[in-house]
């Protein structure tokens, strides 16, 4: 962001040097920064308490700043609610007239299932609107920036950036290519496996990191395992957060030939979203009634060696408004989303264990690469303890 001020001597009125006047001009400025920055960051938490809720629409939060008091505060709560200018200036009421209005998103100049934010602005008397990042959707990029500039109103754009676009990062990614962003979780011990010989994997992390795991499938919107997990570990696949809420991601499960069992937990349970077998073509109505009856639905994807083409169930997955995608298990899915290029991000959790030996069951299953230089390197690597465990999160270069 770049401030320019243009110092104008007045004869007989201004009495301070150039280099004063400069001097002033760089503080004034320094602060402005500051400021700035800091009621974004308000802001930015604000967006934050949105995760998990308004999908397919991108987490928004908004502060309204009247003489250097925060007047109004407001969040996108919910797809198809009001957006986060709205509840923040409603908030402000009165005192919004004049004020500056910082939001972590390009209001927006169109209507939807709500109206444009840039009315609301304008009406509520706003005289100043600072953002942290453009509009990402190519369809309306800058329209909102523009029409408050040409009603005089003036904004200043890129505060924070970076951190408004890993808050949004699947947003980001689900309006430029219509497909989910990928995350690949997995959790294995020092040396690698995720399962002792036997198959046990009960438990390889501690509780920290599985709430940690939990709060994840509750941001994002859906998650994937392989049916040979579900037969193995029978799992749950819901959102479990300590406060008794959270929401369940839409659950799906590869399963070429349709062979998932009807007494699965993910199919017995209460939830009010639901789980998909993603299958390869099938004429079998008695085994495909049968599930039905138990609540599954069904995908027909593509079949490329026997196995889904991962690459083309993405761009279905995008059709299905599926902007974020977590990837749970196991092994060989691993190693078959990594082969396919769909993965954003990795999530691993290494716990202080050691299986030893050779036979317990590796993170990633398939054939990999020949030569070193050729191993996929990560990206933006951030490491962090999570109770006894310790996470590293990567973003996938190639992508």
């Amino acid at each position: 962001m770049i401030w320019n001020f243009h110092i104008q001597r007045i004869p007989g009125k201004l009495t301070l040097s150039d280099e004063q006047c400069l001097e002033r001009c760089c503080c004034y400025t320094l602060v402005l920064i500051m400021n700035d920055a800091n009621y974004m960051r308000m802001a930015l938490d604000l967006a934050a308490k949105g995760a998990g809720y308004v999908s397919p629409n991108p987490m928004v939060g908004a502060v309204v700043v009247n003489d250097d008091r925060v007047v109004g505060r407001g969040w996108h709560q919910e797809a198809g609610k009001a957006h986060a200018e709205v509840n923040a200036l409603d908030d402000a009421a009165a005192l919004a007239a004049g004020a500056t209005l910082y939001v972590t998103l390009e209001p927006c100049n169109h209507h939807g299932r709500t109206p444009a934010c840039t009315e609301k602005i304008l009406k509520s008397g706003i005289k100043r609107v600072v953002t942290a990042m453009a509009d990402p959707n190519p369809d309306v990029r800058g329209g909102g920036n523009s029409m408050l500039r040409e009603n005089g109103v003036v904004v200043s754009n890129g505060v924070c950036e970076k951190e408004a676009r890993k808050l949004n990062e699947a947003f980001i990614k689900f309006v430029k290519t219509k497909k989910p962003f990928v995350v690949l979780k997995l959790a294995a011990t020092l040396d690698g496996r995720i399962a002792t010989r036997t198959g046990d994997a009960r438990w390889v992390t501690g509780p920290a990191a599985r709430a940690q795991v939990h709060h994840l499938r509750h941001v994002l919107d859906a998650i994937m395992v392989g049916r040979g997990t579900v037969a193995t570990d029978d799992p749950q696949l819901t959102a479990r957060l300590e406060n008794g809420l959270g929401k369940d991601p839409v659950r799906f499960v590869l399963d070429t030939r349709l062979r998932t069992s009807e007494h699965a937990k993910l199919l017995q349970q209460q939830s009010e979203v639901p789980t998909y077998l993603i299958h390869g073509p099938c004429d079998n109505r008695q085994v495909m009634e049968r599930l039905a009856g138990k609540g599954a639905r069904f995908l027909e994807a593509a079949v490329r060696q026997g196995r889904i083409d991962l690459e083309v169930l993405m761009a279905q997955l995008g059709k299905m408004n599926i902007t974020s995608l977590l990837i749970e298990g196991g092994a060989g899915v691993a190693g078959s989303a990594l082969s396919a290029g769909i993965v954003d991000k990795v999530i691993f959790f290494y716990a202080p264990k050691i299986v030893g030996g050779d036979d317990g069951i590796p993170m990633i299953k398939g054939r990999g690469v020949t030569l070193m230089q050729d191993a996929l390197t990560l990206g933006q690597i951030m490491v962090q303890r999570v109770g006894d465990d310790i996470m590293v999160e990567g973003y996938c270069s190639r992508n």
